[in-house]
């Protein structure tokens, strides 16, 4: 049985919560944050809700440092806000209705917060590749639950790990069978 990223990331969190003897109140109430906790996902869901799905890239400090670290789920890992509002814009070229509207998991503990969040969009612009290449749009929405644990310092992310599942995202939007 294949396990997902997706999967992994949310035994991950869960893992990581029932070793800290925080995951009964973590997990059933958002009372029990502490008010540090509260406001990263407060941020958190600005973030995704607000700053990503209106590409509003400007406000992007509000939530990540200057040299926030990003881990990507094709393995690569970036180092700068500008280079991750780079990569985030260019996912709105090929699939303008891009969007984040709702996270149906929220954890905190300490300065780690854990979001998934629904990613849905459209295949509805040619998609550039690296050597000037494009591919055709295929008209294909794609609608899959993504991952984002992240590490704070001083109410921004410093550190952030995505997890989607490229293979069903790929299927979705018509370039895998």
């Amino acid at each position: 049985m294949k396990i997902r990223n997706v999967t992994l990331a949310l035994l991950t969190s869960f893992l990581l919560l029932s070793c800290s003897g925080m995951a009964q109140d973590t997990l059933t109430s958002e009372d029990s944050l502490t008010p540090e906790e509260r406001a990263n996902l407060e941020t958190f869901d600005d973030l995704d809700f607000r700053v990503f799905t209106g590409e509003e890239w400007d406000d992007l400090d509000l939530s990540h440092a200057e040299d926030v670290i990003v881990h990507w789920p094709d393995g690569r890992t970036t180092q700068g806000i500008d280079v991750h509002i780079e990569d985030l814009a260019a996912l709105f070229v090929w699939a303008p209705d891009t969007r984040i509207l709702e996270h149906p998991i929220r954890i905190a503990m300490g300065n780690y917060t854990s979001v998934v969040g629904v990613f849905e969009g459209t295949f509805t612009e040619p998609m550039p590749l690296p050597d000037g290449s494009f591919i055709e749009p295929t008209g294909q929405p794609f609608k899959l639950l993504m991952s984002t644990v992240g590490r704070w310092e001083d109410g921004v992310m410093a550190e952030e790990w995505l997890f989607w599942d490229n293979a069903l995202f790929m299927e979705q939007i018509g370039l895998a069978e």
